[in-house]
């Protein structure tokens, strides 16, 4: 069995515009994977199955797409070992239908190239195709148009899940912003996201215009010198300059929900 990391992600900048002709919003946002990962393992058998986590849709998807692309039976056997929260904006399900899209498309006689894969995995979600991707990329257009990055890695990333907080739906998040007309001032917003990244001050990035977190300025009190949700939340992250100060920022933190302390991963 072929095995893959499907790494969580952050945003380090998600700033969102107007409504697009395809009905998603314009979107600018900078992507960083983590180290917090799920363990994806896969294996051609006589039929789909997807093992692990019963309440995968994603995966399964991702390969019925492969195979019909491929003009092939989606006939492998995929095991996910899961270790990225749920429904909390980090990316999981999105980076293990990336992973099982990888290793399946190794297996085929005629695999599909980059070009096709990024185009299938985009069409699952505008997330997925920053997981086939390598280090931190710029997303825009729906997100899934991606340019690399030359980012500094030299952080410790605290992660925080509080207690007893959901992640809204997708739908009802954009919904709000749209409400109150969110979109207002989008390239203002935008060219500054752009300029800092020019500078490679990640601490001057704009806040998250989808929603916010009192832990985000809780985290910033704790030494952080970047803090925000990430995605539509609600974990919330912080960027430190070294472990110890987030290592004692964690402490401070356990009793409000689950921490991890990880290392940027590319």
């Amino acid at each position: 069995m072929s095995e893959r990391l499907a790494h969580a992600k952050i945003n380090l900048a998600l700033v969102v515009g107007p409504v697009r002709s395809d009905g998603k919003h314009e979107v600018t946002t900078v992507l960083q994977r983590i180290g917090i990962a799920d363990r994806i393992g896969l294996e051609p058998s006589n039929e789909l199955l997807v093992e692990g986590f019963e309440a995968d849709t994603l995966v399964r998807r991702a390969l019925e797409l492969l195979g019909k692309t491929a003009g092939v039976d989606p006939a492998w056997r995929v095991r996910i070992d899961k270790q990225i929260p749920v429904a909390a904006g980090l990316g999981g399900g999105s980076s293990d239908a990336a992973a099982a899209l990888a290793l399946a498309n190794e297996t085929l006689d005629e695999p599909l190239a980059p070009a096709r894969l990024h185009e299938l995995a985009a069409a699952l979600g505008a997330d997925v195709p920053f997981f086939l991707a390598e280090g931190p990329q710029l997303g825009e257009g729906d997100g899934s148009e991606l340019s690399s990055l030359h980012l500094p890695q030299g952080f410790t990333v605290l992660l925080l899940l509080p207690d007893a907080e959901e992640k809204a739906s997708t739908a009802s998040v954009y919904a709000a912003f749209d409400a109150r007309d969110g979109q207002v001032g989008y390239e203002g917003r935008r060219a500054q996201v752009l300029e800092t990244l020019s500078a490679g001050d990640l601490a001057a990035l704009p806040p998250n215009d989808l929603a916010s977190s009192p832990f985000a300025a809780e985290l910033r009190g704790l030494g952080a010198f970047r803090a925000d949700l990430s995605g539509a939340g609600p974990a919330v992250y912080g960027l430190f300059d070294t472990a110890v100060e987030a290592e004692h920022a964690g402490k401070r933190l356990e009793p409000s929900g689950r921490v991890w302390i990880v290392p940027p991963a590319w």
